[in-house]
């Protein structure tokens, strides 16, 4: 066994002369495992947050959305695109066409974004399951069209989902200036009929901005025959979207961009992740200060094993081994406290997850979700443990090198 390692480990086990060592060592243990469970904690909080979003966005983005590189809109019927249809590893392929409109409705007047979808949107989107009202989901009937709204559209147009006179939409007509004297001369004006249905994504971006109508319909009002804003694209069963997403990239070129669901949500997901940095750089200063404690029951011992070090340097250990002797003891500490929180960390975690313990507010139904969401990651688990250590590892070797050559020499 490595001498200063059996030493050290000793040291650590056996009780100190003065016992407010052994207190500031446990007090030491303690500091550094508090820190590490807080880490553990409050990433996978982040980690919960990040996944309940994605997954309130499940419904509504697609796996993998197609656009233009430069442009709002592209030809539906472009070679690359024709080659993407023909995809094995594609089960749904829908185009859509987007766009602002104006939705009038009972002297209100709102400005929307109108989505036209193919047909087979709901086979693309989950969409059953953010839907709201009496109505089944459709787009149009013989020369009907429907338009699904937002929750919070509806709100601001005074409707419910079940309105029964149409809502007028207006959007500009292409290279015509506004006249005047008859305005509505300048645009293009058609009707959305209710289909009993509205949705609710439970995000203000999408409930009090977008209405989902036919692509047929957002053709006609945006006179964009022929073309597409995006394609949004649901992969066969088993298929990785990354490979996916990388081999649709190498086939359609740089004429467009290929984004996954936390792409499309980019603003998003990047505050979050800006977030979870900042919260991991102050706990980790929470932890150096944690590491202090460490430093401070090593300097003591080294004052209580004086004896002992000059027994050891009598006995033929060099000064190089004495330091390393209370350097593994610190590294030890570090260890200890690092596993620990670790595992204290994960269990509080379960706990979260399986009960709840810690809730947004007493009354429920107030928020999405009632209790903070949860979700490990053995990523973050792993930075955490190498982050306890390197911190405690550095933090100690200083002082006690230069303790332990005080000492020594004395």
């Amino acid at each position: 066994m490595n001498f200063p390692f059996y030493i050290a480990r000793r040291y650590l086990l056996s009780k100190k002369s003065h016992h407010a060592i052994n207190v500031i060592s446990a007090i030491s243990v303690c500091g550094v495992t508090v820190a590490t469970a807080a880490l553990v904690c409050i990433l996978s909080v982040f980690n919960g947050f990040q996944d309940m979003i994605a997954e309130l966005f499940t419904a509504f983005d697609p796996q993998l959305k197609v656009l233009p590189a430069e442009g709002k809109f592209m030809a539906s019927d472009e070679p690359e695109l024709e080659n993407l249809k023909k995809c094995d590893f594609i089960s749904v392929y829908t185009e859509t066409l987007e766009d602002n409109a104006l939705l009038v409705m009972n002297n209100r007047q709102v400005m929307a974004t109108i989505k036209g979808v193919s047909d087979n949107f709901d086979e693309q989107a989950d969409i059953g399951k953010i839907l709201y009202g009496g109505g089944v989901f459709q787009l149009h009937v013989d020369v009907i069209d429907y338009g699904v709204l937002g929750i919070n559209l509806l709100m601001q147009l005074g409707v419910g989902t079940d309105f029964t006179s149409p809502i007028q939409v207006y959007a500009p007509r292409k290279g015509k200036n506004i006249n005047l004297n008859d305005p509505r001369e300048s645009f293009n004006e058609e009707e959305l009929y209710s289909p009993k249905v509205g949705f609710m994504v439970k995000q203000s971006k999408y409930d009090s901005n977008y209405a989902i109508t036919s692509l047929a319909f957002a053709r006609r009002l945006f006179e964009r025959q022929g073309y597409v804003s995006a394609v949004e694209l649901k992969l066969a069963e088993g298929i990785d979207t990354e490979e996916a997403k990388k081999n649709i990239r190498n086939l359609l070129g740089k004429k467009y961009k290929v984004l996954d669901r936390y792409e499309q949500q980019e603003d998003t997901f990047k505050i979050m992740k800006i977030e979870k940095l900042i919260s991991y750089i102050f706990l980790t200063f929470i932890l150096l200060v944690a590491c202090f404690n460490i430093i401070g029951s090593l300097s003591m011992l080294v004052v209580d094993k004086k004896k002992d070090v000059q027994t050891l340097r009598n006995l033929g250990a060099d000064d190089g081994q004495i330091a390393n002797i209370f350097l593994i003891e610190g590294r030890m500490i570090a260890v200890i406290g690092a596993v620990a929180g670790i595992v204290i960390g994960l269990a509080l975690c379960l706990v979260q997850q399986n009960f709840g313990i810690i809730k947004f507010g007493s009354s429920a139904g107030n928020y999405i979700i009632d209790a903070y969401p949860v979700s490990v990651h053995i990523a973050d688990i792993i930075v955490v443990f190498i982050t306890v250590l390197v911190v405690g590892f550095l933090s100690v070797w200083y002082p006690i090198r230069y303790l332990s050559r005080k000492f020594t020499a004395e």
